[in-house]
This record gives structure tokens, C-alpha cells and sequence, in this order.
């Protein structure tokens, strides 16, 4: 395997830097790769620090360069030959981390990057286990990282938080988009601009890196928030679609998903959901429908993708997600009826509403507010307006599952003063219903 350039830009926090930079010298075998530190004008000691160290390659910049410029300063300063590996200073790496990397990432000729998980939750990379300190942190990472092909995920976007990526790959993109600077997007962009090179990204849940997620940017976030905005408008501009369509994967609904072989998304977006299925179920036969010709090309990299329902074929489908679509038809009883047409005969189709009774909504009609939830779709529904129109069309074996959001002081308060006078109510916040079609 190639040698690895490990690029890690610095804005103060050095006890951070400090931190990550000692974890990878602990845990990385010697000769395996070069640390290059692009240092965008620290204040705190930090570039003395760097000036000690004798085994790392230092860029000193003479302003805040921002994230993507930065990035492209270190990897133009890599060995010629090595593959890049961008990492956050804000992070510690643990036992077997790039081993298993570079596992995953010679695994297939196609696989342009991999990713790490952590203990954060952006972008389903999160893990299950917690921890009160770095050495618990570090036994149960040893516990994670072993190597493992069933745990490596296909995804449509990986954080760049720790990004491993092929030489071949990063030179036929050049560099990172600099329009994003200071920061933020440029990894929803780099990962898509690597699968439409024909490249496959995935997630490795055998390799765990801890991430205190975001010490510079996040420290103010009344400054995070127009560079977030800019940079998703400039994103949209670019794609022709939200960045937010990278990670939207309709997880409600997977409860009452039980081993499907054919499964049918409607409004599959980029394909996210897709792949979390196909990770969870390595045998399904996936397709999908999606009217916006910008986001088919991307999920049809994984699946089958049509532009309309009416290219799907009849009576096939074990089961059929639609996610929040009732909400936004003109006529959901026709819908529904249509969509039965494509199930098997024990088919079922799965969907998420927004309970119109919802401890939300309520707080605001008693305070007097029509508020607009639905501002973007066309239909609200209660618990039982949806299994009636269910029924009414011969649905059978209604399952109902609830799920919820954390309620607010004043939302909890009301909530113990009409919880047990109406039961609705802990159905709040979104309800996914799965139906049997015969």
C-alpha cells in the first residue's frame, strides 16, 4: 500500500493539536506516513510548538487561509506518491485506525475514499458506545477497530473530518473547491465531485476516531451560521440541489422494515436511504424514483432510479417507502391507491407523517399562532385521519410506530398538563405507518 500524507490544518488550540498529534505517532506504524501541519497563523504558542518537531512538515501561513485553501497548501507539499489523509487537529485517532483505512480503501479498484466513525451523529457516523474518558475511549476503540469488510457502509457523503483518499483520486480533481472558504460544504462537494469521477465512497465502522467536533468554526455561532448559509447557496448553485440532500436518509422508517428482497423508494433524493438499506441488507434488490434530474444521475450510481413512478413495474415490490410524500400530493386517496398497484400481493408500504396533534402544534394554537409546519406541503393529518384513509382503501395490518424529538422546558410542562387527558399526544412529532396490501 501507498504511503500516507496525514494534512491537519492549525488555528490555535494547541493542547488539541498536541493531542492528535501524539495519538497518531502512538498508534500509526513508523514509516507509514508523513504528518504535513498547515498552520493558518496561530497566536497561542502554537507555532513554537510546531518549530520543536523534528518528524512533521510545516506550512506556516501568514493570514487564516480557511479550511479548503489550506487543505490544498498541505496537499500540494505531500510526497508525490502518497495518498492523502485530511484530519482535523480536533481529533484523536486510536489502535489499527489507518491499517484499517487503507484496508478498505484497496478493497476495490472503484473505492476512491474512506471514512472513520466517531462519537458524534452528523451523517449517521456516529457509534453506539459512549465514554467518560480517554482511556475508557481508547479500550473501547481497540474493542471497534478490527477489521472488518461487513462493517465498511457505501455513502454518498463522508465528513472530512477524517478522510482517507486515493493519489489517483485527489489528483484528477486537483483540489478542493476554495469558493467554500473558511470552511464547511467542501466535504459534501469533494465526495460528490469523487463519485462523479466513478469512484465509490465508504464509511468505515471498523475504524473509531474521537472528535471534539468543530473548536474553531463552532466556537461562534453567530459567525458559524452566514458562513453555513453562504456556502450552502454557493453549494446549491453548483449542484442544483440543498447540500442538505447528502445525509437525508429516511431512518423512521426502518423500524418496520423486516428483510425485504425488492424495495421501492419514492423521492429517493441522492440515494441515501439506498445505501443505508443496502448496508443493512447486502442482498436487497434496490430501486428508486426521483423527478430531479440532478439528484437521479447521483443515486443511480447505486440502484436503478426512474424519473416517474409509472416506469416502475406493477405488483413487484415487497415493500415501498414514501417517506412525508402523503403530505405533499394533491389527492393522497388516489395516491395511495396508485401505489398499491405496485406492491406484491403481501407488500407494504411504509410512510412518515407529522402528527397534526403534536405537542408542537399545540403550543403555538394556545398561544394564539396558526403555525405554519406545513408551509411547504400541501396535507396534515392526525394518527387515525391516516389509518382511516389506509383502511378505506383495504389496507390491512396497520403498525403504527411513534417517534420524537427531545421536547423543550415549556413543551414538557404542557405535556404533563395534558398528556393524560389526551393520548394523542404522545404520539407527537412524527408517526411512520406501515400497511399490508392483499
Amino acid at each position: 500500500m501507498r504511503k500516507t500524507s496525514i494534512i491537519i490544518l492549525t488555528y490555535n488550540h494547541l493542547e488539541y493539536t498536541k493531542r492528535c498529534i501524539e495519538s497518531i505517532r502512538k498508534y500509526t506504524k513508523k514509516d507509514t506516513y508523513e504528518i504535513i501541519v498547515v498552520d493558518n497563523y496561530s497566536t497561542d504558542g502554537t507555532r513554537k510548538w510546531l518549530e520543536e518537531q523534528k518528524d512533521i512538515k510545516v506550512i506556516y501561513n501568514l493570514q487564516n487561509e480557511g479550511f479548503p485553501k489550506g487543505c490544498n497548501i498541505g496537499i500540494m507539499k505531500k510526497e508525490k506518491e502518497n495518498d492523502v489523509l485530511l484530519l482535523n487537529n480536533d481529533t484523536i485517532v486510536t489502535p489499527s485506525w489507518l491499517e484499517n483505512l487503507q484496508t478498505c480503501l484497496y478493497s476495490k479498484k472503484e473505492i476512491g475514499a474512506v471514512g472513520a466513525v466517531c462519537n458524534q451523529t452528523e451523517n449517521d457516523q456516529g457509534v453506539s458506545f459512549t465514554y467518560d474518558d480517554f482511556d475508557e475511549m481508547e479500550c473501547l476503540a481497540k474493542e471497534n477497530n478490527i477489521s472488518n469488510k461487513e462493517k465498511w457502509e457505501e455513502k454518498v457523503f463522508l465528513i472530512g473530518f477524517c478522510m482517507l483518499i486515493k493519489k489517483e483520486v485527489i489528483e484528477k480533481i486537483g483540489k478542493l473547491d476554495e469558493a467554500y472558504t473558511p470552511g464547511y460544504v467542501e466535504d459534501n462537494d469533494l465526495s460528490l465531485q469523487i463519485l462523479k469521477l466513478g469512484y465509490r465512497l465508504y464509511l468505515c465502522h471498523d475504524v473509531f476516531v474521537h472528535h471534539h467536533l468543530g473548536t474553531s468554526f463552532r466556537s461562534n455561532m453567530t459567525k458559524l451560521y452566514p458562513i453555513l448559509e453562504k456556502n450552502r447557496a454557493y453549494f446549491y448553485q453548483k449542484w442544483k440541489f440543498n447540500a442538505l440532500a447528502c445525509d437525508c436518509v429516511k431512518t423512521n422508517s426502518f423500524p418496520l422494515i423486516k428483510d425485504p428482497k425488492r424495495v421501492l423508494e419514492l423521492d429517493c433524493g441522492l440515494g441515501c436511504t439506498l445505501l443505508k438499506l443496502k448496508y443493512f441488507y447486502p442482498n436487497i434488490i434496490l430501486e428508486g424514483v426521483e423527478e430531479k434530474k440532478e439528484k437521479r444521475e447521483i443515486a443511480s450510481l447505486f440502484a436503478p432510479v426512474y424519473s416517474k413512478l409509472g416506469e416502475a413495474k406493477k405488483g413487484s415490490y415487497d415493500v415501498i417507502l414514501i417517506g412525508d410524500l402523503l403530505e405533499k400530493v394533491e389527492n393522497p386517496k388516489q395516491f395511495l391507491k396508485r401505489i398499491k398497484t405496485y406492491l406484491k400481493k403481501d407488500g407494504r408500504l411504509i410512510l412518515e407523517i407529522h402528527n397534526m396533534a403534536s405537542i408542537e402544534n399545540i403550543k403555538f394554537l394556545l398561544w394564539g399562532y396558526c403555525y405554519d409546519l406545513h408551509k411547504d406541503k400541501k396535507n396534515g393529518f392526525l394518527l387515525r385521519e391516516v389509518k382511516a384513509l389506509l383502511e378505506s382503501l383495504s389496507y390491512q395490518d396497520i403498525v403504527v410506530y411513534s417517534w420524537y424529538k427531545k421536547l423543550t422546558e415549556e413543551e414538557d410542562e404542557l405535556f404533563q398538563k395534558l398528556g393524560e387527558k389526551n393520548e394523542l399526544i404522545y404520539t407527537s412529532y412524527t408517526v411512520s405507518a406501515s400497511a399490508r396490501c392483499t
